[in-house]
């Protein structure tokens, strides 16, 4: 009777920590893959933010790319409408004849003519100051070496006509022509991207004819010489002045056109 109480005592005590040790793989490997699964979730969630945080980059990239192309074309237009504008002018240079020389400049001083426009650059005379040795052939009367210095702008060729120009400007620096060859070489530097220089001889020729027929344009000219060199509040200023001081006129209507079309990319 009694060996037989100590033979079931004895197998109560024994049993448990047989069980428990059944039992402990089981629950470390529970364990185990709860870790491993915890560690999986936040990888997940790590991988998640980063896809997030790419794709937020992917559009950035993409809106700053469409500005980018918008600005392109603007350009494009731009420069496809300044070589217009330039090629019809030239046209009615040509059908004119004489048109230009009989119509004498009105030559003031810069304090005697209306409130200078917002300026590229500083207000030196012109460019051609520093110009080397004029080249105009010898026996050639001014209308002769003007229409000499306009037969390479009508070619095409911006650096000869530059060149003849301002050849024709150092001869002639007083001449009824000077501030259409200050024009006409303004728009040289212009369409081969020379805004600095561009800027400079529209600036000159309104500080020293401000009342000639030319000035309007050459107004306009420095407004988009400026947005060419990235200055748009001197760009818009000037845009402003066109508006102020020729409404309702072609050059009113082009500064008008500029000033929507830098408001809307501002507003980007």
């Amino acid at each position: 009777m009694w060996s037989r109480i100590l033979f079931l005592a004895a197998a109560v005590l024994l049993a448990p920590p047989a069980a428990f040790a059944q039992r402990a793989p089981s629950l470390a490997d529970r364990v185990a893959a709860l870790e491993q699964r915890a560690a999986g979730d936040q990888n997940s969630v790590e991988l998640v933010n980063q896809i997030g945080q790419l794709r937020s980059e992917v559009q950035d990239l993409r809106g700053q790319l469409e500005e980018l192309q918008h600005q392109l074309e603007q350009a494009r237009q731009s420069q496809r409408a300044q070589y217009l504008d330039l090629s019809g002018r030239l046209d009615r240079l040509e059908s004119s004849g004489q048109a230009d020389a009989a119509t004498p400049p009105v030559a003031v001083t810069p304090s005697a003519g209306p409130p200078s426009p917002a300026r590229a650059v500083a207000t030196a005379p012109a460019s051609t100051a520093a110009a080397p040795a004029p080249t105009v052939t010898p026996g050639r009367d001014e209308q002769s070496a003007y229409g000499y210095a306009l037969d390479a702008l009508k070619a095409g060729d911006y650096v000869e006509s530059a060149r003849r120009l301002r050849d024709f400007l150092a001869t002639y620096p007083g001449g009824s022509l000077a501030p259409n060859a200050l024009y006409w070489l303004g728009e040289s530097y212009y369409v081969t991207q020379n805004y600095a220089l561009a800027a400079q001889q529209f600036q000159a020729l309104l500080d020293r004819y401000p009342s000639h027929d030319k000035a309007p344009g050459a107004l306009l000219k420095l407004g988009l010489s400026q947005y060419g060199l990235r200055q748009n509040a001197a760009a818009a200023a000037t845009f402003r002045q066109v508006l102020q001081r020729y409404p309702g006129t072609d050059v009113a209507r082009t500064a008008d056109d500029r000033l929507r079309s830098m408001q809307v990319a501002g507003t980007r």
